[in-house]
């Protein structure tokens, strides 16, 4: 991992643009406007307060709840692990929902990440405290083969320099380097796979 430049204000522009735009649940998409907001429930993902949208126009499976956290801040609804998998499981959700932030050297969110900090960051949302660097990564949770591969397993890259969260599908999310956001790809896309590991 090289050391990388903060790049913000596009990303955060671009973000910007897509809230304000529109939002789209299910089969009914609902545009912004001016004045109104209202809060959103997006189940496995979180609540949100969308501006321009009057609670009337949200559909009932989505009304967010009245003493749920509202704003753009990550707010997962998270389960109570009943088997060490539900951790992965949510950690593979909340890696998902940084897909588009932008890598930045040693960050661990909440807005931008680096590989590790990405993997770190995640588990952190599932209530799981796992090493910060790949290299602790690798070293750490429980070996498992890619024949056996569940969302939430750490997929380590190019021999412990790089890591990725897998989320099923044959898909990873990974935040890899300077200018490219976070982003789901094939599992074998990063580079060589090296390890797995289950937390």
């Amino acid at each position: 991992m090289a050391k990388h430049r903060v790049e913000t204000g596009r990303f955060q522009t671009a973000r910007t643009a897509v809230i304000a735009g529109s939002l789209t649940l299910g089969a009914v998409a609902v545009g912004a406007g001016p004045a109104l907001a209202a809060p959103v429930s997006i189940p496995g993902v979180g609540n949100f307060d969308i501006p321009g949208v009057d609670a009337n126009q949200i559909p009932d499976q989505f009304k967010a709840k009245p003493d749920a956290p509202l704003g753009f801040n990550f707010t997962p609804s998270l389960p109570t692990p009943g088997r060490s998998q539900a951790a992965g499981t949510v950690a593979a959700g909340a890696a998902q929902t940084r897909i588009g932030d932008p890598y930045v050297y040693g960050a661990s969110g909440p807005n931008a990440f680096d590989c590790s900090g990405l993997v770190f960051w995640s588990y952190k949302q599932a209530g799981k405290t796992i090493p910060r660097d790949s290299y602790g990564q690798l070293g750490g949770g429980t070996p498992v083969s890619l024949n056996n591969l569940q969302p939430g397993d750490v997929i380590i890259y190019n021999g412990g320099g790089h890591a990725g969260i897998y989320v099923g599908n044959g898909m990873v999310v990974h935040s890899s380097t300077e200018g490219v956001p976070v982003r789901k790809v094939p599992l074998h896309n990063p580079g060589s796979i090296y390890a797995a590991r289950r937390y």
